[in-house]
C-alpha cells in the first residue's frame, strides 16, 4: 500500500494558472472534485525514479542535438539529482493539484533551476513520457521477479533432492493412480516455474522498446535522436509507430497474463499443501511461522499462507481482465482511460513479489512425513497398471490384460487386501501367465524403478532432473 502523498500546504497565488501546463486554454479552474478524481499522483509517484531516469536521458539527447544548451543540461542534471535524493529520503512534497508524478517533478525542477526546467519537456509529451516510465518500471520488476522465481525453484529442487526415493500416491481425479517419487512431484512445479521464467524473459523483450520521441501521438518537429535515448536507457530498440507508441499497453497485458499463470501454478501447489497438511492426508507439516490458530478451537493450525496465495490468484487474474477490458474500446491514440492501467499493474507486481518471496521461505520450512505418504500409496491398488504391463510383456494383448487386472482388483477389494497380498494361485485365476516373479513388480519400489526414462518417476531419473535443474539455475545466477 502506497502512503498518501504529502500535501503542499503553502498557498500559491493563482495556483491553477501556476500548476497546470494547459491552464492558458481555460477560463475557469478545474473543480476540486475533478482534480481529485483525475489525479494519479497517489499511486503513480512510485514511477518517480524511473521518470527521473527517462528525463535525464531525454535531456542528454536534447543537448547532443543542440536543442537545449550545455548549461541547461548541467542545471537539469543538478536539479533532478536533488529531486531524486528528496524522493529517496521521503522529503519530496507531492501535490494532488499537480495531478501526476510528471508535473510534480517538473514543477519542483523548475523551482530549483528555473528556465532550464521548463525546457526539459521540449520534444516530448506526457503521453510518451508515461509510456516510457511504465516500461522502465516494468522492466525493473521483471528482472526482480525472475530472480525470485529462481529462488523458489531452488527451494523446490533442494526439497526434491531429499526425497527422490520417498514414495507417495500419484493422483488423477484425486483418486490414487500410480506411485510416484515425492521428489518427482515437486519437480513438476519446478518445470512450471521454468516456463514462467521463460515467459517473463520473452515478455521483457517487448517491454524493452522506447516510446519516448513519439510525443503526443504524431512525433515531434524537433531534430531528435530516439535511438540515442534508447541506447542511454538500455532499450533494445524504439517503438516504430508514434500512434502505437503512446497508446500501446500490450506489454502490460502480456505481463499480467504471465503473472496470472505464475499465480495459478502457485495456487495449484497451495491447494496440494493444504490437502497434504490435513490430518486426512498427513503428508507434510508447514512451519508454524506460516500458519495461524483459531480464536475458538485451540487445536487448530491453519495453513493461512497457501490459502491466501490461492485467494490472491483471483486478484491477479482480475487485474488481467481489468486491463483487457480497459483497452478493448479505445480508439487511437492516447486516452485518459490509460491512467487506469497503473493500479492493476502495480498491484500485480506487488502481489507477485511478496508471494514469491514468502513461498520460497515456506518451502524451506516444510516437514515431510514419508511413512504417511507410503501408507497412502499402498491404498487404492496403485500398482494395478504394473500388473497389466507385466502381463503385456508376457504376451497378453493390453486390453485383455486390462480386463484381467480389473477382475483381480475387484477380487482383492472383496477380500480387503492389496494385489501384492494375494497368493500366487489366486493371481493365476486371472491369468496363467502370472508366475512368482510378479511380486517384485507389485512393490511400490518396483513400480517406481520400472519407469526409468527421461521424465519418468524412477529415482535415478528424478536425480538426473535435479542435476539438470541445478545446472540451469547456476548458469542464470
Amino acid at each position: 500500500m502506497q502512503e498518501k502523498p504529502k500535501q503542499d500546504k503553502q498557498p500559491q497565488e493563482n495556483q491553477t494558472q501556476e500548476n497546470h501546463a494547459w491552464s492558458g486554454r481555460f477560463n475557469e479552474p478545474v473543480a476540486e472534485l475533478v482534480k481529485r478524481y483525475t489525479a494519479s499522483v497517489e499511486f503513480d509517484q512510485r514511477l518517480a525514479l524511473f521518470d527521473i531516469q527517462g528525463s535525464l536521458a531525454h535531456a542528454q539527447m536534447l543537448a547532443a542535438c543542440n536543442i537545449i544548451s550545455a548549461q541547461d543540461l548541467t542545471d537539469i542534471r543538478h536539479g533532478l539529482g536533488k529531486i531524486e535524493n528528496e524522493v529517496l529520503s521521503g522529503e519530496f512534497v507531492w501535490s494532488v493539484d499537480l495531478e501526476d508524478v510528471h508535473l510534480n517533478i517538473e514543477k519542483r525542477l523548475t523551482t530549483l533551476v528555473g528556465d532550464a526546467g521548463k525546457r526539459l519537456h521540449t520534444g516530448r509529451s506526457r503521453n510518451d513520457q508515461v509510456a516510457t516510465d511504465v516500461r522502465l518500471y516494468l522492466r525493473h520488476a521483471i528482472d526482480e521477479l525472475t530472480l525470485l522465481i529462481g529462488s523458489l525453484q531452488t527451494a523446490l529442487v533442494d526439497l526434491a533432492a531429499l526425497h527422490t526415493q520417498t514414495i507417495m500416491p500419484g493422483f488423477t481425479h484425486l483418486q490414487v493412480a500410480q506411485p510416484v517419487s515425492f521428489g518427482h512431484h515437486l519437480m513438476a512445479y519446478y518445470e512450471m516455474l521454468k516456463r514462467d521464467a521463460e515467459r517473463l524473459r520473452d515478455c521483457r523483450k517487448r517491454v524493452n522498446r522506447l516510446p519516448l520521441g513519439a510525443a503526443a501521438l504524431a512525433g515531434t518537429s524537433y531534430p531528435i535522436k530516439r535511438e540515442y535515448v534508447a541506447e542511454l536507457l538500455n532499450f533494445e530498440g524504439v517503438c516504430e509507430n508514434s500512434l502505437d507508441a503512446v497508446s500501446d499497453r500490450d506489454f502490460a497485458i502480456e505481463f499480467n497474463a504471465a503473472a496470472a499463470l505464475i499465480m495459478t501454478h502457485l495456487s495449484r501447489l497451495s491447494e496440494e499443501l493444504i490437502l497434504w497438511m490435513s490430518p486426512r492426508f498427513g503428508f507434510i507439516d508447514i512451519a508454524d511461522r506460516f500458519c495461524t490458530g483459531s480464536s475458538i478451537m485451540p487445536q487448530k493450525k491453519n495453513p493461512d499462507v497457501p490459502e491466501l496465495v490461492r485467494g490472491k490468484t483471483g486478484r491477479v487474474t482480475g487485474n488481467l481482465v481489468a486491463l483487457l477490458t480497459l483497452m478493448k474500446g479505445q480508439p487511437l491514440a492516447y486516452n485518459k482511460d490509460n491512467q487506469e492501467d497503473k493500479e492493476p499493474l502495480f498491484d500485480t507486481v506487488d502481489t507477485l513479489i511478496m508471494t514469491l518471496r514468502i513461498y520460497a521461505d515456506m518451502m524451506g520450512g516444510i516437514t515431510v512425513k514419508p511413512e504417511a505418504m507410503r501408507n497412502a500409496a499402498l491404498q487404492g491398488y496403485a500398482t494395478a497398471t504394473d500388473l497389466a504391463d507385466y502381463l503385456v510383456k508376457k504376451g497378453l494383448p493390453f486390453r485383455d490384460a486390462h480386463e484381467a487386472v480389473a477382475l483381480a482388483v475387484r477380487y482383492a477389494e472383496q477380500r480387503g487386501c492389496d494385489l501384492a497380498d494375494l497368493k500366487l494361485d489366486e493371481l493365476q485365476l486371472f491369468s496363467k501367465l502370472v508366475s512368482d516373479d510378479i511380486y517384485a513388480v507389485l512393490t511400490l519400489e518396483g513400480s517406481l524403478a520400472a519407469r526409468n526414462h527421461i521424465g519418468g518417476t524412477a529415482p535415478q531419473q528424478v536425480e538426473a532432473a535435479i542435476a539438470r535443474a541445478r545446472k540451469l539455475l547456476a548458469n542464470k545466477a
